[in-house]
């Protein structure tokens, strides 16, 4: 039996990934909510140091 073709992989364009890497990180909600909610985590861990 004949073996598969292996499909050769063409390489990426070195300037169109620099810039999708500076996209990615961390998400964090930005409405009035999320920056209560941080302030009160912040407050209990505050809280608990002392």
């Amino acid at each position: 039996m004949k073996r598969a073709r292996q499909r050769i992989l063409k390489p990426r364009n070195p300037l169109a990934i620099a810039p999708l890497l500076k996209k990615g990180g961390a998400h964090q909600r930005q409405d009035k909510r999320a920056s209560r909610a941080r302030q009160k985590s912040a407050l209990r861990r505050q809280d608990t140091e002392t």
